[in-house]
């Protein structure tokens, strides 16, 4: 899915242009599912949002001047996940090749400095809200670029400069931000009381079958100890077992118990919770779990609240 101009054909996008090709190629050597892309992304909004220190998780609680930053960041982040050298006069120095990157909140709204005309450009896009991300690769060349110039001199991709976006990813999957596909009043539930201990019992009271990651639990606590609010021994494991909701975390059995359940299974710093109810003749053919020696299955509405089983530990 494109979300702008549609794209030229792969013979135009890449006929002449052997560095760019050659850029091209690296990148998805490196990354061939875009994990280290998506992973630089979502750590920029992360940093940008500081949730555990703030409480904040939209874009839009930004401040104007730390949304600027973005760019930045970006930049540093993925040079960071793919160990890019620098640039002789750009940001990377990929493939003994000068490539800038740029990023825009607007998909297709890349300003291109003058040092970068004729050169390649990365250039990426992501959205929060979406839970989408791009990124390709253009040459900036002078017809490949707007009449107008910002007062930096920079100058925005015309129609057929944005045609020409050798797509490296587009309008892939960005890791969930969970706190901005729960409804609204669920959120303010989640944030109303006074309490850390009290929200990250809501949160996984009211987020149940949704993946958490661990900068959301530090988002809602707000906490140092952050983490701690989630396992047994007096954290949201514990007090939600009474109301038979289990928090399955990355552990191996956990992840069995997950997959046998129809759940998504947790990876590294990730959660998800869920209310079950032992298996019996009237849960029917639901998928079920062996959890501590007996079979439990996710609950309906209908299914009456029994405490949850103990979870393996590992």
């Amino acid at each position: 899915m494109y979300l702008f101009d549609p794209p030229l054909s792969d013979a135009a996008n890449s006929s002449s242009d052997l560095e760019l090709e050659q850029v091209a190629e690296h990148l998805l050597s490196l990354d061939p599912e875009g994990r280290l892309f998506a992973d630089a992304l979502r750590s920029t909004f992360d940093m940008l949002l500081d949730g555990q220190h703030t409480g904040r998780y939209r874009w839009d609680q930004l401040h104007k001047t730390e949304k600027t930053h973005f760019g930045t960041l970006v930049e540093i982040n993925l040079q960071r996940k793919f160990n890019f050298a620098g640039g002789d006069e750009l940001d990377y120095r990929i493939r003994d090749i000068d490539v800038d990157c740029k990023y825009s909140q607007k998909h297709g709204s890349w300003m291109i400095p003058p040092e970068a005309i004729g050169k390649l450009c990365l250039v990426l896009w992501a959205s929060d809200t979406e839970s989408r991300w791009s990124a390709g690769l253009v040459r900036a060349s002078e017809e490949l670029l707007g009449g107008g110039r910002n007062r930096d001199g920079k100058r925005s991709l015309n129609k057929q400069g944005r045609q020409a976006v050798r797509w490296l990813f587009s309008d892939a999957p960005l890791p969930v931000n969970a706190l901005l596909h729960l409804p609204d009043g669920d959120v303010e539930a989640i944030f109303a009381p006074g309490s850390g201990t009290k929200r990250v019992d809501e949160l996984f009271r009211r987020a149940q079958g949704i993946l958490i990651r661990r900068v959301v639990v530090a988002t809602v606590a707000q906490q140092e100890d952050y983490m701690k609010r989630v396992r047994g021994n007096g954290g949201s494991r514990s007090s939600l077992r009474p109301e038979g909701i289990v928090i399955l975390g990355q552990y191996k059995g956990h992840g069995t118990i997950a997959e046998q359940l129809g759940l998504p299974v947790p990876g590294p710093g990730e959660s998800v919770s869920a209310r079950v109810v032992r298996a019996s003749a009237h849960t029917g053919e639901r998928a079920k779990a062996l959890i501590s020696g007996d079979w439990w299955v996710l609950a309906t509405e209908a299914d009456p609240v029994e405490p949850a089983p103990l979870l393996p530990k590992v």
